[in-house]
């Protein structure tokens, strides 16, 4: 079944053509890899799909709707820059989600956040950057989303971090859910991967099954990767 269906989607900025006539589509309970170099246009798709952008033309449906106030309930959404308030202790945070997101399940991100040896009354002014990450992390997993879209999860953390990152990710996602990751540091996430879209300036240049793409070019998804985009 397709959750997210992007059809001839195209976003210019004063002038300049940032998405070019994109097309893709992300099937029920499949993590997919939108893969790119930074300023490729990556975050601008999730941002139109997340309804923070509008376009110029095309269209998108997240779970046969168009997008609006309706699918930011299906859709679980980490950005790539922490949005957080500094003041705030995380059990604010936790409140604030509990009341703006009826599908947010305090308990799993109170044990999300034992398993990193934070206490509720934490202030994220007084974490590290790796720290703040993960607790925007556990915040976006605990919603009980369809579409899960994760926008450089690992960009600027160290490989702990990583490490519990994609942990994180792998322990928690439901099998009927589905997941979007965008990043250019492909090595790392390509072992979760079922499907890829690999994009260049703002155009799908290869999308296809992860396996299959392998198997095809003999080769990993970052090696596909720096090939075709000639990293």
């Amino acid at each position: 079944m397709k959750l997210l269906e992007v059809k001839n989607l195209n976003k210019s900025f004063d002038g300049k053509k940032i998405v070019d006539d994109v097309s893709f589509e992300v099937e029920s309970g499949k993590i997919v890899g939108l893969l790119g170099k930074n300023g490729s246009g990556k975050t601008t798709i999730l941002k139109i799909i997340n309804d923070l952008l509008t376009i110029d033309s095309g269209e998108i449906l997240v779970d046969g709707q168009k997008v609006g106030e309706k699918t930011k309930e299906i859709i679980s959404f980490l950005p790539e820059r922490t949005y957080l308030e500094p003041d705030y202790t995380v059990s604010q945070v936790f409140t604030f989600f509990e009341e703006f997101y009826k599908d947010f399940d305090r308990q799993k991100a109170e044990r999300l956040l034992k398993d990193l040896d934070l206490e509720v009354n934490s202030k994220l002014a007084k974490m590290s950057k790796g720290m703040k990450e993960k607790v925007q992390l556990i915040l976006v997993m605990s919603r009980k989303a369809k579409l899960y879209i994760l926008d450089e999860p690992l960009g600027g953390v160290d490989p702990a971090t990583r490490d519990y990152i994609m942990q994180t990710i792998l322990s928690n996602f439901g099998d009927d859910a589905s997941m979007i990751i965008t990043t250019h540091l492909v090595s790392d996430v390509e072992k979760i991967l079922d499907d890829v879209i690999f994009i260049d300036k703002g155009k799908v240049v290869l999308t296809g099954n992860a396996d299959e793409l392998r198997e095809r070019e003999n080769a990993s998804i970052n090696e596909i990767f720096r090939r075709q985009l000639k990293c």
